[in-house]
């Protein structure tokens, strides 16, 4: 089902996620497109939209607090040796056209701009897949380009001075209920173990589901993972962990994460199982 702002992705006929390829939302909110409602087969919303705690915060989708100086997260912006602070540097992601659209996924051109100008062109592949009858999983890849005629690089707060917030790229906004999702590794448990590791995946497992997030590529799992679960629930995969990402010009900066979306609280096994039925070699 497609409409000119929205298309719904479903999973063995089922509704499992909307796609928002133009919303309309404030500047300082980074305008971009996401996913939400996600759900899980038995129709549990595993996703937030611009919740209390964090406005710009939406769903599920690509988020990159500086390129360039520019923020295409949304909210303040983290400066060196002043912390967070409003600016008037907000970039937009802009939806161009769909090369493919089809009930379990599609593949998006959009632009990235901001002052107005292009700085990046990203192609987003995404796709939802059965995996049994209480799971599916969501299959996320973007490539993005820089296409301006000087090298670009891509930073965090982390990298701008903030510990521990390298946040940046593949952002997964999920359910906040009464008390922090669990949170574990194929080795370790709890938010403070699994924030900053390079972990094959990564649960939250909260009130009836459990998401595993896993790096699909060799390069993808290089990059560390951003969790939260005290706070708010969150997962991310860190671009800009210690350092800042170059992206010279012309050239392409790819990544895919797999999210398993299950009903029930998955075990460490039943986790690393649905992961290896997820991410094809």
């Amino acid at each position: 089902m497609m409409t000119n702002e929205s298309l719904v992705l479903r999973v063995a006929g089922r509704p499992v996620g909307r796609y928002t390829a133009r919303p309309e939302l404030a500047p300082t909110l980074s305008p971009r497109p996401y996913l939400h409602p996600v759900t899980t087969l038995a129709g549990t919303a595993v996703t937030e939209l611009s919740p209390a705690d964090h406005l710009h915060h939406l769903g599920v989708g690509v988020a990159v607090p500086d390129v360039e100086g520019h923020n295409f997260w949304g909210g303040r912006t983290f400066v060196r040796d002043q912390g967070p602070t409003e600016l008037d540097n907000h970039g937009s992601q802009r939806h161009t056209a769909f090369q493919l659209r089809d009930p379990d996924g599609f593949v998006e051109e959009l632009r990235w701009v901001a002052a107005g100008a292009e700085l990046l062109r990203e192609r987003r592949t995404v796709a939802a897949t059965e995996l049994t009858d209480t799971s599916w999983a969501l299959d996320f890849t973007f490539s993005l380009t820089n296409t301006t005629s000087g090298p670009l690089s891509i930073g965090s707060p982390a990298t701008n001075g903030r510990p521990g917030a390298a946040y940046g790229g593949f952002f997964w906004r999920a359910r906040k209920e009464a008390e922090p999702p669990a949170v574990f590794t194929a080795d370790t448990e709890g938010e403070d173990a699994a924030h900053g590791t390079r972990a094959g995946w990564v649960a939250l497992a909260g009130d009836g589901w459990t998401l595993v997030f896993a790096g699909a590529t060799d390069r993808t799992r290089r990059d560390p993972w951003f969790v939260r679960s005290t706070e708010y629930p969150g997962v991310g995969s860190s671009l800009a962990h210690e350092e800042r990402l170059p992206v010279p010009a012309g050239e392409t900066v790819v990544r895919r994460v797999v999210t398993v979306v299950a009903d029930g609280r998955l075990d460490r096994a039943e986790a690393a199982a649905l992961v290896r039925k997820a991410v094809s070699p």
